[in-house]
């Protein structure tokens, strides 16, 4: 990233000894779960982060961003001069967009334990004084969303210049939940000399911006393209439907599934995910449903129920696009298109995991027209078929927007020089 500079990129390991022969512990955990080779983000990005180099990580969901950052934090924090207990404050950081995602980092956390270290999860929404607590107690990492974390700050609960090793995972989502004032108070606080980590799967402005303020001298790892892109395992359907018909084609698709296939069915509104819920419930198919407005233990309970096949239909809205890891979804089904093409891409991005193939069904309806170029564009990239409906749709928008700029430009108030002609 230093600009008219080469730089000496370390080499990517190609073996989990390659980065961490000299740490058997780590490597004994990696032996446990069975993993085979690194993935190509862990390949690249390990050897980066071990020479104490701040890292940009992008890459689609499901390429293995979270082991990339935490095996060389747990070594980070074991070789620091001053011993974890006696520090003042936890070594460790990671900010997480989501409560879910945060409990999966810290799941991934305790599955990898090393050297005792301890770590503690904290988000809106969970037992504030039961967080409160643990975090007064000494712990050495802490996970959390924004909000809760500056809570915690702002009232002294928690001291976060013993930080040396922050990430910021999921920066795109962070930025578009609008949580960049709380980032930047949380920022401010920890220690200038820190390595940082920032992970994102796409890579646009702002996370640019909050690249260049707080991250030093870093170097930037992709994986695939810069470029906005979907899941290239996910087989892409576009059907252009009419609102109303939407439920119905909802049930035929259902209807379809396989008994083994997982679907996640992406909506727009809370008040959606709840009457769509209660529909299928009343027709007899079990689903759960996760939004914003259920209580915290409600959307562990429909999580767990997903993840563990006790439900196979998860109803959802875009709570659920980012960061979750349920490895068997074969189907995303957009009954809402999202609110941008970013989030189009990261609700693809369920199905689709660690090497599968998944497949993603999206209602488009007349109103959805201004997007319409923007998916064609995304299809194209991926090899995918266009709509002939979706090409007139995006055209149509286009001498729409063409009519409306010629007709602001003539209600304009004409320059003095222009008077007379």
């Amino acid at each position: 990233m230093k600009e008219g500079e080469k730089r000496h990129v370390p080499n990517p390991v190609c073996k989990f000894e390659d980065a961490f022969q000299y740490y058997p512990d780590v490597m004994a955990n990696i032996r446990k779960v069975g993993f085979e080779n690194p993935t190509p983000i862990q390949s690249q990005a390990w050897p980066i982060i071990l020479q104490g180099i701040d890292l940009i990580g992008i890459a689609q969901t499901g390429t293995g961003k979270t082991l990339a950052y935490l095996m060389p934090g747990f070594i980070h924090l074991d070789s620091q001069p001053i011993p974890r207990d006696q520090r003042g404050g936890p070594g460790m950081l990671v900010l997480a967009p989501t409560r879910e995602l945060a409990l999966q980092v810290e799941a991934e956390c305790s599955k990898y334990t090393y050297k005792g270290i301890k770590s503690i999860c904290i988000y809106g929404g969970g037992d504030r004084k039961g967080q409160i607590k643990m975090v007064t107690k000494g712990v050495d990492i802490v996970i959390a969303t924004p909000g809760r974390l500056n809570d915690l700050q702002m009232n002294n609960f928690i001291n976060l210049k013993s930080i040396t090793y922050l990430v910021l995972d999921e920066a795109d989502r962070m930025l578009d939940m609008g949580f960049e004032p709380q980032i930047m108070k949380i920022l401010l606080d920890v220690r200038p000399d820190r390595q940082t980590i920032m992970t994102s799967a796409t890579w646009p402005d702002g996370v640019r911006r909050l690249a260049k303020s707080y991250l030093k001298d870093p170097m930037i790892v992709y994986v695939g393209t810069l470029d906005l892109a979907a899941v290239n395992t996910v087989e892409q359907k576009v059907i252009i439907i009419p609102e109303e018909e939407k439920r119905a084609f909802t049930r035929y698709f259902i209807d379809t599934l396989k008994p083994k296939d997982k679907v996640i069915i992406f909506v727009g509104k809370k008040l959606t995910a709840d009457d769509l819920s209660s529909d299928f419930s009343l027709q007899g198919i079990p689903v759960q449903s996760l939004h914003g407005n259920r209580e915290q233990c409600d959307r562990e309970q429909a999580l767990d129920d997903f993840k563990k096949g006790r439900v196979r239909i998860l109803i959802a809205t875009d709570l659920a696009s980012r960061g979750l890891d349920v490895q068997d979804i074969t189907h995303v089904f957009n009954f809402d298109f999202p609110r941008n093409i970013e989030e189009y891409v990261h609700r693809v991005g369920r199905t689709g995991r660690a090497g599968r193939t998944g497949e993603a069904v999206t209602l488009v309806t007349r109103n959805d027209w201004r997007i319409a170029s923007e998916l064609i564009s995304i299809l194209e990239r991926a090899n995918q078929a266009v709509p002939e409906e979706l090409i007139s749709m995006a055209e149509r928008f286009k001498q729409f927007q063409m009519t409306k700029e010629i007709k602001k430009d003539l209600g304009r108030p004409r320059g003095k020089s222009q008077k007379g002609f």
